[in-house]
């Protein structure tokens, strides 16, 4: 079977007041302002981390407002490993690294939706050790490259 071209999306599968709503709903937050910060903090420290195409298409998938918020960041010459991300958030915002786990895993779930099982796998190729556990997919090993 041939190789299909991706459709070019040209709008997101949800608006950004229905992403903060999921956002919401996953984190149990009491407020949508509270769900709105979680999602720009997350999104923010995530922009630091993707890089390459993985980066513009995710912010494709993503909201506008979601996606500005992620391409506002500028990468970080050194990759994070998850836990590292966790800690770099909580230091960030001033909240404990519980909370930034929390926040991390809210706002992560609702991206997992939006990204296609392709484009995940991709960013989490090229992210270091501990992401996929952020984005609720196991994470046994890292496939080794097959030789030639």
């Amino acid at each position: 079977m041939y190789d299909q071209p991706r459709p070019n999306r040209s709008t997101p599968a949800m608006t950004f007041d229905q992403m903060l709503e999921r956002v919401r709903y996953e984190g149990a937050y009491p407020t949508r302002e509270r769900a709105a910060e979680a999602v720009h903090h997350v999104l923010a420290a995530l922009g630091r981390q993707v890089t390459g195409d993985e980066r513009v298409d995710l912010a494709q998938c993503l909201p506008v407002e979601a996606a500005l918020t992620l391409t506002a960041q500028i990468p970080e010459g050194e990759q994070l490993t998850g836990w590292g991300f966790v800690k770099d958030l909580a230091a960030r915002t001033g909240v404990s690294p519980a909370i930034a786990r929390w926040d991390t895993g809210a706002v992560l779930a609702v991206v997992t939706r939006l990204a296609d099982p392709d484009l995940l796998a991709r960013i989490l190729q090229s992210l270091p050790d501990g992401y996929a556990l952020l984005f609720g997919q196991a994470e046994l090993r890292r496939p080794e490259p097959a030789a030639a």
